[in-house]
């Protein structure tokens, strides 16, 4: 267990690392990873999700490291991922947020700095005199360096799912004594996607399944089902044509191949970087005039910020591909 006194660390939370091999061979329909449309439908709650905190100081806060203790509400934060700044501010604990990394440029008043929260160096994090650092798992180690100038730091993984989205809402307002706001906004944020989704799902009604193919750059690497924007798809009840292009070595990542995504002929492909022109690239590839999305004007872009953060503003995430789906559709 890390003391008050520990120190701070560092965390870029929405960097994607993409460590897979991918497939030219489009899977058959005996193959086990062949996509399949789920229920459209929100998921349920996690009936063992954490509590709230009692708002009171010192706090025990257990994080995604070894924990640590806060003997006063921390009034001089600083936050090394784009993600959880985010959430600090969306809890209103944006008054105690002294710093920021470079790419937490949202929202407007999040205090950036040339901090990185790539390679973060800890006389740089000092400098601004934190009581409480909130970094990534994947500077962990951060951790270890501020522990002797006794700086608290927050280790958070990457969400996996909506529920880790609402229990580090959650735990962040325990760590800020905001714990109220934090309940309160991982409710809004849980009910407003149920909302959307329930929409969708009635106006489209029992009509054939969509498959949705996920494009994460222009080498074409996807997201199945099992990562965070595969969750996303899968409650509008989308086909994944990226689930049978996972060998199980892709991390839910998987490179696919343009015939590939032909072949599976996907009704709607999502663009999760660029700009218009990258829908007009994606449509002058070859053979591409063929696939449905594109011969029917369903490829959308979405914001590479949002799509790759599991911040409040997945919210936001939640309605643009509803509203694909239902101008696809049709509803």
């Amino acid at each position: 267990m890390r003391t008050a006194r520990s120190l701070p660390a560092a965390l870029l939370g929405a960097a994607l690392v993409l460590t897979a091999c991918g497939t030219d061979d489009p899977a058959t329909d005996d193959e086990a990873q062949d996509g399949a449309a789920a229920e459209c439908a929100p998921p349920e709650a996690d009936p063992d999700r954490p509590g709230v905190g009692d708002g009171t100081f010192p706090a025990t806060i257990d994080d995604d490291a070894d924990g640590v203790e806060l003997e006063d509400e921390p009034e001089r934060i600083v936050s090394l991922s784009p993600t959880h700044t985010e959430m600090l501010f969306a809890i209103d604990a944006g008054d105690q947020v002294e710093a920021v990394d470079e790419y937490s440029y949202y929202p407007d008043e999040a205090p950036v700095t040339d901090l990185s929260g790539y390679e973060p160096n800890v006389e740089a994090v000092t400098e601004y005199d934190p009581d409480l650092v909130v970094v990534g798992s994947d500077n962990a180690d951060l951790a270890d360096q501020l522990d002797p100038v006794g700086v608290p730091t927050l280790v958070l993984d990457a969400a996996q799912d909506l529920e880790g989205t609402y229990a580090q809402l959650r735990l962040l307002g325990d760590a800020t004594g905001r714990t109220e706001a934090a309940d309160t906004e991982a409710d809004r944020v849980e009910t407003d996607i149920a909302t959307t989704v329930e929409e969708v799902c009635a106006e489209v009604g029992d009509t054939e399944p969509l498959s949705v193919y996920h494009e994460l750059d222009d080498s074409m690497f996807s997201a199945t089902s099992e990562t965070f924007m595969g969750q996303i798809y899968s409650m509008f009840g989308l086909v994944n044509i990226a689930d049978g292009a996972d060998d199980g070595s892709a991390d839910g990542y998987p490179q696919v191949s343009a015939e590939y995504v032909v072949e599976e002929d996907p009704d709607l492909i999502f663009l999760a970087y660029g700009d218009e022109g990258a829908v007009d690239e994606v449509a002058e590839r070859p053979a591409f005039e063929t696939v449905t999305a594109v011969a029917e004007d369903s490829v959308e872009l979405l914001d590479p910020d949002i799509s790759s953060r599991w911040s409040p503003r997945v919210v936001e995430l939640t309605e643009a591909v509803g509203d694909a789906i239902r101008e696809q559709a049709g509803a």
